[in-house]
Parts: C-alpha cells; sequence; structure tokens
C-alpha cells in the first residue's frame, strides 16, 4: 500500500521544538511504534538512543522522534526494519519521496494549494479542490488526488512549514468539499450493499480519513452511519445493533495506543455478531501486522471495491 492511497488519517503528530525529549509512553503514541519494538532496535541497531532521566527512564529527543515518525511511515510502505532503521534523517526522507511518486503536475499542484494555506486563502484552496473533483470525479479524486495532498500537508506541518490553525483550517476546507461533493452524487443506497457504520474509538480524533472511506462506500452504494470520533466500544456494539449494521469500519492514526488498540478490536469482534464484518484501516503500524481473528484490514481506499465484492459473494452464498 502507498501512501497516496491509505486509508488514513489526516492529521500527524505535532512538530516538536528542538529542546523537548519525550518519555517512551509518548513516543508509542506519538509514531506508533511499540515499546517493546523501541528498545528491541535500541539493543539490535543502535537507535534509538534515549536519554535518561533521574529516576532511569529512557527520554527522545525531538530529532530522534521526527526519525521514528519517517521509519514508522516507511515500514507502512512495505519496508523492512533492518534496511532502515540505522539510516539518518535525510535518507530516510529520500525513501520516504520515492515511495510516495507523484507526477510532476501533481507535485506542482498540491505545492500551490499548500501555498494557498499559508496565505489563509481558503476560498480559492476550496474550489480548487471542487475543481479537481469536477475534473476527476469523486473516487478519483480521493484515491489519487486527495490521499497524496493531505499526506503533503501533514508533513509539512511535521517540518514545521505550517501551523496547527493552518492544518485546522485544511481539514475544514477538505470535509466541506467532501460533503458537498457527496450531497451532489447521492443516490439511494442499493439493497445488495452493506449498511456501513463508521468511527473512532476513545483519544482518536482524526476523522478525514475515515469521510474518505465513507465517501468511497457511500459511491458504492453503501448506506454509511457514521459516529464521529471518541466511540467507546460498548456504544458501537448498540449503535451497531439500533442500525443493523453489516460492516463497523474504523480508522486508527499512528497516535493511537497499540496495546488499546489491538485490545479494542478483541473487545468489539468478541462482541459483535459473527455476520457483521469487522473493518481496520488507517495509518497505524499495527494494522501491517497480526491483526485479531475476524478483523479485516483496509490498506487501501482503492481496495474498498473489491472487499464489498467479497462480502457480497460472501452475503449472497450464506
Amino acid at each position: 500500500m502507498t501512501p497516496s492511497t491509505r486509508y488514513a488519517s489526516s492529521t500527524p503528530s505535532l512538530a516538536l521544538r528542538e529542546d523537548v525529549e519525550l518519555p517512551i509512553a509518548a513516543v508509542e503514541r506519538d509514531t506508533g511504534l511499540s515499546k517493546d519494538t523501541l528498545r528491541v532496535w535500541e539493543r539490535r541497531y543502535g537507535f534509538p538512543q534515549p536519554a535518561r532521566d533521574g529516576a532511569g527512564e529512557r527520554l527522545y529527543p525531538a530529532e530522534q522522534v521526527e526519525r521514528l515518525r519517517v521509519i514508522a511511515r516507511l515500514l507502512n510502505a512495505g519496508e523492512r526494519p533492518g534496511q532502515i532503521v540505522a539510516l539518518p534523517l535525510a535518507e530516510l526522507r529520500q525513501r520516504l519521496q520515492a515511495n510516495m511518486p507523484l507526477g510532476r503536475g501533481l507535485a506542482l499542484e498540491h505545492e500551490a494549494m499548500l501555498s494557498m494555506l499559508r496565505r489563509c486563502e481558503i476560498m480559492e484552496l476550496r474550489r480548487t479542490l471542487n475543481q479537481a473533483v469536477m475534473r476527476l470525479g469523486l473516487a478519483r479524486f480521493i484515491t489519487e488526488h486527495l490521499a497524496p495532498l493531505t499526506v503533503h500537508v501533514g508533513e509539512a506541518w511535521m517540518r514545521g512549514e505550517i501551523q496547527v490553525f493552518e492544518e485546522h483550517m485544511y481539514t475544514e476546507s477538505v470535509v466541506a468539499v467532501l460533503r458537498g461533493a457527496l450531497g451532489g452524487s447521492a443516490s439511494l443506497p442499493s439493497p445488495r450493499m452493506p449498511r456501513v457504520l463508521l468511527g473512532t474509538l476513545p483519544q482518536e480524533h482524526h476523522l478525514l480519513g475515515l469521510l474518505m472511506a465513507e465517501a468511497m462506500l457511500s459511491l458504492e452504494g453503501c448506506e454509511c452511519v457514521s459516529l464521529g470520533a471518541n466511540t467507546p466500544v460498548p456504544e458501537i456494539v448498540r449503535a451497531a445493533q439500533a442500525n443493523r449494521a453489516q460492516i463497523v469500519g474504523l480508522s486508527f492514526s499512528p497516535a493511537s495506543n497499540t496495546p488499546q488498540l489491538l485490545q479494542s478490536l478483541l473487545d468489539l469482534r468478541a462482541q459483535l455478531p459473527a455476520e457483521v464484518q469487522l473493518w481496520a484501516g488507517g495509518s497505524h503500524p499495527a494494522l501491517r501486522k497480526r491483526l485479531p481473528a475476524g478483523v479485516v484490514t483496509v490498506d487501501r481506499l482503492d481496495e474498498i471495491p473489491q472487499l464489498l465484492a467479497a462480502w457480497k459473494a460472501q452475503a449472497e452464498a450464506a
């Protein structure tokens, strides 16, 4: 799965000041890399190299946290830890760029929209995005244009090139464009397609990837109900029952706590009826590893039609 089409969070971790040091729990939340992984890499590869506080607890400098963020992105793109963990930040960024092939025209268009964001030309940004929807169609706009643009904006934030409020303006602009496009292309759900409940778990605030997934599902004829962010597992189960959902879809950003993510998926799978599929998507590294049995990983937004075809075939065979 390439970063340009991941079912991903729109919002990266905040850029850190150079003098900031994070404890290991904060690094785990920030990067999605587990504490055990960080300790193993420290022994095996000599990186990261945390300092220690007065109690002997690990403290990770900002530069190392940034390297770990890029490493996590590369692992998502299919790189192996032994090939990249010891590399310097500059080389890691070069590899990341190589994993994100964009045509020159699209790259220039993304730079132009980033400039609009910096100048707070929000209506111009929305107009440009709407033009791209009309030019490409909603599905291609999401997978070929919006997903890589969102990654581009996120990396600019991590490099300190845009401010928090500018990233928020970007998110709100994209939400407005997607909602408008969905309303303009609205059609009655197909009775042969599933009802899908969408949401995120507590402490997961990022919704843009979930909205992109909702758009792709709606285009395929699904009836979608969104719970928004921060919904506890018992409430997701109740909502699935009340809405007669046939698929429950969750989104996870790298900021999600790995043990909590896995435990929540286990709990949900145990509490949902067996015939209700549980889909998990996003940019969290744990989603590229072994997940609990009965959880469907949504690696790419453009895989959604194939996953729905598989669901339909299974439903017809039942």
